[in-house]
């Protein structure tokens, strides 16, 4: 294999070509050096020796290399061919004065492992091997000369040392020179290969839905992938900053300190409320590149939110499967057993036998309405396309609310209302106001407005409804669970009402979520207080 023949490639063309370059150069710099110290040790003759005119054969070789020189830099083209020429000229040249100066003696010998040297990096193998052999030939020719002509200081030995000299380094610079070559062809294909890589890393994390942030140990940040920019509130400027900088992701910093300071601890839950924008729940994972000195923190963020829906939704699935068979098989035998026991209830008279009907009736009317919870959501039922107005609809309806449960007036306070319009369907709104209201006054203190219901605008024009209660805020840990069907802490409740109620908001455009913010209803609490908020769209959004 050659030097030259397994570098000409795409990647390793300019290597060679500033290689060939270098060697011209070269060629000039020993042109300029030789004409110099001939100059400098000049006296009577010695410019002419026996016929040979030294002056003139360093000026006519000093342009050659100058001429070498400038048409490689501005011809690219048939590399071998310029080699050749270069080299050929460099042993006619040498030979010259090695013949004029008397052969082994002169120890211009030397002069030869210029050009053959050059052509062992940048020519086959064949063709190194030939140059070497056409200067071994003329100092073997110049030795034979001097031994015809009897001179005593002449010996063929000499110029064979030489040669064999000559032979051996331009096959090992050959053989390093191929070396490096394929050396650096597999540098630029590994390098070729991490740049095809990182440019299919940078696409995955830019389009991965879970969010990606790369920081320093002092926080500073240096990637944030397009899914971490929405869930942490971030911009592209403030994209650059340092996490502890930035108010609202204070939890997120805070998770940090405490994995640094126990890296066993690797996951964390945090709530954060970005600026003019709704409250997120977002998972976090830490990893550390453990590179020493340059060590750099990748955090995973999953929007907790968004898990619950895709969990919401495959629960839903299952139990779209099985609303069939529970509307035949259940509620037909719950039918029969509610009409058995109004016939037992006519006849008994026992206190004990009351009780016990009262417990069976009290069932089947759990079991029926979770049946009708069920089938409530397999319907489904497209939306009107009208617009309604909260300001006259709403109130109506909890006035049904109060009428239905008996309630006194007070108890839920109903705020300002927007007189804007709406896309709702009023039956499910109806529904989810009903659902919500339930709820609150299952947990409220049942003081006057212990309950209350308003409506906040929003960033970008946005509508929120809001139902609150007086009672404990919901904790982190039942808040993951809250929207989940058949999840419920209440003994008296069937876990489907919240869910229902999201299913019917999203089934209008609408979302409802349990968001923390503080306001000043109950000075009492330390922290900001829950509430359910339903995020209506307007025939405008």
């Amino acid at each position: 294999m050659s030097a030259v023949a397994g570098s000409l490639r795409p990647g390793n063309r300019e290597t060679i070509w500033r290689t060939l370059q270098t060697f011209n150069v070269t060629r000039i710099a020993i042109a300029v050096v030789l004409l110099a110290y001939l100059s400098i040790n000049a006296r009577q003759g010695f410019w002419m020796v026996e016929g040979f005119l030294y002056r003139q054969i360093c000026g006519v070789y000093l342009a050659l290399a100058v001429g070498l020189g400038v048409v490689t830099v501005w011809r690219r083209q048939r590399l071998l061919l310029q080699l050749t020429a270069g080299v050929l000229a460099d042993i006619v040249f040498i030979s010259t004065l090695y013949v004029a100066a008397g052969g082994a003696r002169s120890g211009l010998a030397i002069l030869y492992l210029f050009p053959l040297a050059g052509s062992a990096v940048l020519a086959p193998m064949v063709l190194a091997l030939f140059f070497t052999a056409l200067a071994a030939l003329a100092m073997l020719l110049e030795s034979a000369y001097q031994l015809l002509n009897s001179t005593a200081e002449s010996t063929i030995s000499q110029a064979g040392l030489y040669g064999a000299a000559f032979f051996s380094a331009v096959y090992v610079l050959n053989r390093l020179a191929g070396r490096l070559i394929r050396q650096e062809q597999l540098a630029m294909q590994h390098h070729q290969g991490l740049q095809t890589q990182q440019a299919i890393n940078q696409l995955v994390i830019a389009d991965m839905g879970d969010g990606v942030l790369v920081m320093g140990t002092d926080t500073t940040i240096f990637i944030v992938n397009p899914a971490a920019e929405r869930m942490l509130g971030l911009s592209s400027a403030a994209a650059r900053g340092r996490l502890v900088d930035i108010a609202w992701l204070a939890p997120v910093a805070d998770a940090y300190l405490a994995w640094a300071g126990n890296s066993a601890a690797a996951l964390a839950f945090v709530m954060l409320k970005p600026a003019e924008e709704r409250m997120t729940h977002l998972r976090l994972r830490f990893a550390s590149t453990g590179a020493t000195g340059n060590e750099r923190i990748v955090v995973f963020l999953q929007d907790v939110g968004e898990i619950e829906n895709r969990a919401q939704e495959l629960k839903l699935a299952s139990m779209g499967r099985l609303t069939a068979s529970i509307a035949h098989e259940v509620r037909n035998p719950l039918s029969a057993i509610s009409h058995a026991n109004s016939l037992i209830a006519e006849d008994a008279v026992d206190p004990v036998q009351l009780r016990l009907v009262n417990i069976i009736n009290d069932n089947v009317s759990r079991l029926n309405r979770m049946i009708e919870d069920i089938l409530r959501l397999s319907r489904k039922a497209q939306p009107g396309n009208e617009p309604v107005r909260l300001a006259a609809l709403v109130p109506q309806m909890v006035e049904e609310f109060r009428d239905a449960q008996a309630l006194r007036p007070g108890l839920i306070h109903v705020g300002m209302l927007d007189d804007c319009k709406v896309l709702f369907d009023p039956l499910h709104l109806r529904e989810v106001i009903v659902n919500l209201l339930s709820n609150a006054l299952r947990y409220a203190s049942g003081q006057d407005a212990s309950i209350r219901l308003f409506m906040v605008t929003g960033s970008a024009q946005r509508r929120e409804l809001h139902v609150q209660d007086d009672g404990a805020a919901i904790t982190p840990q039942v808040r993951a669970h809250l929207f989940e069907p058949f999840y419920t802490t209440s003994s008296k409740g069937t876990g489907l009402g919240l869910y229902v109620a999201r299913e019917l908001c999203m089934n209008n455009g609408a979302m409802l979520d349990y968001e923390y913010r503080s306001d000043a209803w109950n000075q009492a609490l330390a922290q900001a207080s829950g509430r359910f908020v339903i995020t209506l769209a307007t025939p405008d959004a």
